[in-house]
Order: structure tokens, then sequence, then C-alpha cells
């Protein structure tokens, strides 16, 4: 899979991919990932990628003129990474993952030109909160895709049984030690009988999403 990330910070997202699973993706060759700085589309001398917005306003807007030449060339999804985006969701990961070229846009400052809206094919936003610029947005959408690309995890199966897939919280899990500060590893993990492991699992599952995130269900 190829990732095409614009941004104006490209060291701030190259530090970040040199880590864990993502970092063996890459040396594997199964994920690529492209850095394109959107600072090298400017036409004036002082690298101008912003300008005050019309009609008046506090902070600085990007240009629509400099994100469409970073774009001109660029083959595949579009997306603009923005708070008014469509929520990030396992679901739209697990769809972007089946692409074969994506291409993140990073907004910054007070945000984009609203005419760059029309030339990306989507938008998305990670949650309902601000951000100083779509850097960690990428990064979040960089995580959460590349390791649903098979290959990518060692146990492929791993990224069935988590949160969010289906729509439930992922059942507890434990691990040693077996007791701890008066807190028990339940009894039926350890007994062997896989179908009611699993049964209590899915239980569980539904349990803990009724109580912390019944908007799921």
């Amino acid at each position: 899979m190829n990732i095409t990330i614009l941004t104006l910070f490209p060291d701030m997202i190259r530090s970040a991919l040199n880590h864990s699973i993502i970092k063996r993706a890459l040396s594997a060759g199964i994920l690529k990932i492209t850095l394109v700085n959107i600072r090298d589309f400017t036409t004036d001398s002082y690298k101008s990628v912003d300008d005050h917005p019309y009609g008046g306003g506090v902070g600085m807007i990007m240009r629509v003129d400099v994100i469409d030449r970073a774009l001109q060339n660029q083959r595949g999804k579009k997306i603009l990474l923005d708070p008014q985006g469509k929520q990030f969701t396992q679901s739209t990961a697990r769809k972007l993952s089946k692409l074969e070229t994506i291409i993140l846009i990073c907004g910054h400052y007070e945000g984009v030109d609203e005419r760059v809206r029309s030339i990306v094919d989507e938008q998305i936003s990670i949650g309902d909160y601000v951000l100083t610029g779509g850097e960690i947005p990428a990064l979040v959408v960089v995580d959460s895709v590349a390791r649903l690309i098979p290959g990518v995890l060692s146990k492929e199966e791993a990224t069935i049984h988590e949160s969010f897939s289906p729509k439930l919280l992922e059942y507890p899990q434990y691990t040693r030690p077996d007791e701890y500060k008066g807190m028990s590893v339940p009894d039926i993990l350890k007994g062997g009988n896989h179908a009611q492991i699993a049964k209590w699992r899915i239980e569980q599952a539904k349990k803990k999403t009724l109580s912390r995130r019944p908007d799921l269900g």
C-alpha cells in the first residue's frame, strides 16, 4: 500500500514512522510512505503557504492554489484531515486499508481555504476537538490503516477480535500474575474450555460496550 502525506512539517511525521510495527512494514516493503512538503509548491521567494482571511479574522488560512499544485501529480484517494470531516472509525480504516494509494493532506494554522474541499475526495476528523495541525491525525490514520494491511501483523486474526471489530469494545484481557493486590484472573479463563471462554468473552464485550459506549449499540 502507498500512503502519501502532504505536510508543512515532514520531519515531525518522519520521526514517528521509525518505530515498531510501522517501521517493520516499511522495511518489509508492505507499506510505502511518501512525505511531500507543501512549501515546495509555493511560487514566491518567501515560500508563503498561507494568507490573511477575506473579511477579517484571527489567524492565517492555507492557500488553495498551493495545495492544488501539491496535489496535481498525486493519484489516489485524496483525504483532507480536518475537524469538519466525517469522524474516523475502525470501519473507515478497514475501507482505506483495501485501497492501493491514499493521499493525506495536513491542514494547519486556522484551517484551509474552503475551496480546498472541492479538490479532495473525502474529509476526515479524528475527533471533536481542535489540534494545531493535521500531522497527528495523519499519524493516527497511518497507524490504524497500516496494521490492517495483510502481512503487517504477524497474527492477522488479532485485528478481528479487538475493539470496534465489530461494534463492540474488546473483552477483558488478563496475563500473569494470577493474583495481584486482591484482584484475580477469572477462573473461566484458566479452565481450558475454549467454547465457554469464547462465550464469556462475547458476553463481557457486550456488557463493557453497554456500560462504557452505549452509542455503539
